[in-house]
This record gives structure tokens, sequence and C-alpha cells, in this order.
């Protein structure tokens, strides 16, 4: 099992990058560098490449629409080349607020463009000159929509790697279903492992069946906060706001993604009111909602020992890389979790 980290540059970005080298010393596999409505991801990434030696490094994750597919194949193939091969591709949909309220592009077609975008950067890496025509994208642009002077080009450059890897963020039954067929990595949020066959096992399960053997064993990225003592349980309440707002604000009724997957758990009561109090503007009233047993279960808070038994949950659902957010309040302190967890998955 890896062992993961996002970035968390709250105290600065170079700081943070500074500091990733004694958590790479310490035995952290793989860093990931989210876009949201932030600064771009890229540029850290490159940044981050620089400044590291061993560390794999993923987007967690960039948005399938803020980019065209072959800006985001070209992207990918320079960052595995400044890395040296260190690069994975991390994908999603994200969702309409910052698709539609940050970059002005329609949210339309999640699915659909995510496995045409695959496709496409495939195309590129492989150094093919690029013609599709699909329903989302068209390359290059026929005549008729353009001046007639687009032709099928291929990659100046020759990647470092024909197939870089690509993980895609998916919850929904359809989209963990074109994941398990045509993504080396899945990255699933609020993974629950006792719950997660129940909910997801029937999409993995048709989507590894069309899966092409090249393609290896489906990576299962799971996240957990992480803190390790007799006395840090009550860290867990620092994840009520996070999962109110995306289980509470991520989307209008009918339209949330995260709230479906707090119903599918069995939370449908506390989903409903959790959505109806953050929508009123009533933040901390639906933080308060979160389930304790949700917030334990997504967490690696408390004992050595209650961590070693959600770590054996954890393996034995199918998780392959486990991407924690260590709790502490000295970086020696964070690094040394780095340390302990690293020990215990081993």
């Amino acid at each position: 099992m890896r062992i993961g980290m996002a970035l968390n540059y709250a105290g600065g970005f170079k700081e943070s990058v500074a500091e990733l080298a004694d958590y790479e010393k310490a035995g952290l596999d793989i860093v990931f560098v989210a876009e949201a409505y932030s600064f771009d991801a890229v540029s850290q990434m490159g940044y981050i490449a620089a400044r590291t030696e061993r560390l794999q490094i993923a987007s967690g994750i960039l948005p399938i629409y803020s980019r065209t597919p072959t800006l985001l194949a070209m992207t990918a193939a320079g960052l595995d080349y400044v890395s040296d091969g260190r690069f994975t591709l991390g994908l999603g949909a994200s969702g309409p607020q910052v698709i539609e309220g940050f970059h002005g592009v329609p949210y339309t077609a999640p699915l659909g463009r995510t496995r045409e975008v695959i496709e496409i950067c495939r195309q590129v890496w492989r150094r093919e000159r690029v013609q599709y025509d699909g329903r989302h994208y068209t390359v290059p642009l026929p005549p008729d929509q353009g001046t007639g002077l687009g032709k099928p080009l291929k990659l100046i450059n020759h990647p470092v790697r024909p197939r870089i890897p690509i993980m895609i963020a998916a919850i929904g039954p359809k989209n963990v279903e074109l994941t398990a067929e045509l993504a080396e990595g899945w990255e699933p949020i609020f993974y629950l492992p006792e719950k997660a066959a129940d909910v997801w096992g029937a999409s993995l399960a048709a989507g590894k069946a069309k899966r092409d053997p090249e393609l290896g064993e489906l990576d299962v990225v799971a996240h957990a906060t992480l803190a390790i003592g007799d006395d840090v349980a009550g860290l867990r309440e620092f994840g009520r706001p996070m999962a109110a707002l995306y289980i509470g604000g991520m989307g209008a009724k009918g339209r949330n993604f995260y709230n479906d997957l707090a119903r599918r758990y069995g939370y449908e009561k506390e989903a409903e009111q959790i959505q109806d109090l953050y929508l009123e503007g009533k933040k901390d009233e639906a933080a308060a909602l979160v389930p304790a047993e949700l917030l334990e279960k997504t967490s690696l808070i408390g004992s050595e020992g209650f961590v070693r038994d959600r770590v054996r949950a954890l393996k034995e659902s199918g998780v392959t890389t486990l991407n924690v957010a260590p709790i502490a309040k000295t970086h020696e302190d964070r690094v040394r979790l780095i340390e302990q967890i690293k020990e215990i998955v081993s």
C-alpha cells in the first residue's frame, strides 16, 4: 500500500514544498495537488518536480472542462518529462459551482466527456496524428466549423512514457464503472471500506469486465485524516465543516453527488437535513448533524490499535494507496505520523 498526502500550503506554498523533502525521507510515496478556483495546479507540480527526487506527483484533480483534451495531454506529458516519469494525471468533472461559476463553461455530459478526454490523451502520448470524431470533441475541427485549415497533428516531443497513468475522481455508479474500465487509478471521496462493496461493487465489476489487461490492477486511493494517540479522537470533529460543505453545499437539490453518496451509505435522513440547513445558510447547524460514525470510519484518528484496524479494513476492501492528511502541531510531529503510518501499512 502506497502512502500519499495532499499538498497543504495554507501556511505558504514554497514552505510546504520544502517540507516535502522530509516527508519523502519518511516514506511518503506520492503527493496530490488540487485545483479548484485556487492557483493552478500545473505550475505548482512543476515546482515540486524540481524540488523532489523520488516522490510521485499527481494532480488531484484537473477538471476536464477547463482545458482541451489535447492540452491536458500536453500538460501531462510535460509534467512527466520534468519529473522523469513520476507524474499521474488525476482527472475529474469537478462540479457546476466551479465549472459554471468560475470558468463559465456549461457543466454537461461529464461521463461522455471523461471517456473522450482519456481516449484523446492516449492518442497524443502515442504520438499519433490526433484524429477524433466524438460526440463532445472533434479533432481536428471540421472545415464547416472553422477556417478549413486545420489538419491532424502529432505531439512534437517524444513523451517519457507512451502511457501516463490516469486517475479519475469518481463516486457516481456510471462514472465509477467507466473508471474501472479505462483508468489506472480511482479516487473516491469519503471512502467507507465497510460499505464500499455495497455502494460501488457492481459498478467496479462491470467496468473491470471491459478493462484492458494492459492497464493492470486498478489503484484504489482512499483519503483519511491521520492522528495517532490515546487522546486524539476529538480531532475527528475538525472534519465536520468540510463534510457538511460537500454533503450540504456542493450542488442544488437532486444535483449533489456527495449528498447522494451519504444517502447510499445509509444516512438518508441526515443527508436531507444537512442539505436543507446548509442551503438555508445554517452551516454550523448542518455540520453538527454530520454522523459521528461517518467521521470516525472515514478517518485514521485514534489509538494505534484503532488505526491498525482501520488500515486492515481499507486493505481488505481493496485500497492500494492511502492518501493521508497528518494532523499535528509541528512539522516534526507530522513527519513522525508519516513514519508511523508507513510502518503500519508495511
